[in-house]
C-alpha cells in the first residue's frame, strides 16, 4: 500500500467522530465496488450486491470506510450508499413471523445471506420486508445490520 494511502487511512480514523450507536447504510440500486483505500486507484477488494447492508466506520472526502456482513473492512464511494436500511440473514435459516412472537404463524423463511428491507427495529425483533413484498418479524439476533 502506498504511503499516501496509509496516511489517508490513519487520518480517516483519527478524524472520524465517535458514534454512540452503530450507523448502517445500504448499497444503492447497483452493485458497489469496495476498495482497500479511499481511491478508485486503490486495489479492488470485492463487489457488494445492491441493497447490501454496511456499517459505517468512518468517512473521508466522498469516501466511506465500511464493514460488510462478513466483517471485512473496505472503502466505498459515498455516492453509492443510500439511507434506506436493510439487514442480511446471518443464520442458516431465519423464520419470519406475522407478529413479533415465536408463537405467531410464520410469514416466510429466509436463507443465510438473503437481504431484507428493514421497516422497524425494536428490541429483540425487527420488522422486515422481502423483495417479493412479504413482511413480518424476525428475531434481531438472526440478522446483521441492526
Amino acid at each position: 500500500m502506498k504511503l499516501a494511502t496509509r496516511l489517508a487511512l490513519l487520518l480517516a480514523v483519527a478524524v472520524s467522530p465517535v458514534h454512540a450507536g452503530l450507523e448502517f447504510r445500504s448499497v444503492g440500486d447497483l452493485p458497489a465496488v469496495l476498495y482497500d483505500g479511499p481511491s478508485v486507484k486503490a486495489n479492488k477488494v470485492f463487489v457488494a450486491s445492491r441493497g447490501s447492508p454496511v456499517e459505517v466506520v468512518s468517512t473521508l472526502e466522498g469516501w466511506v470506510k465500511v464493514r460488510e456482513p462478513g466483517g471485512q473492512l473496505a472503502w466505498v464511494e459515498a455516492k453509492v450508499l443510500v439511507a434506506k436500511r436493510t439487514v442480511s440473514v446471518s443464520v442458516p435459516q431465519a423464520v419470519v413471523y406475522v407478529a413479533p412472537s415465536d408463537t405467531a404463524p410464520p410469514a416466510f423463511q429466509a436463507q443465510q445471506g438473503v437481504i431484507l428491507e428493514l421497516i422497524e427495529a425494536a428490541g429483540a425483533w425487527a420488522q422486515v420486508r422481502h423483495r417479493d413484498g412479504l413482511t413480518g418479524y424476525v428475531r434481531a439476533n438472526q440478522v446483521w445490520g441492526l
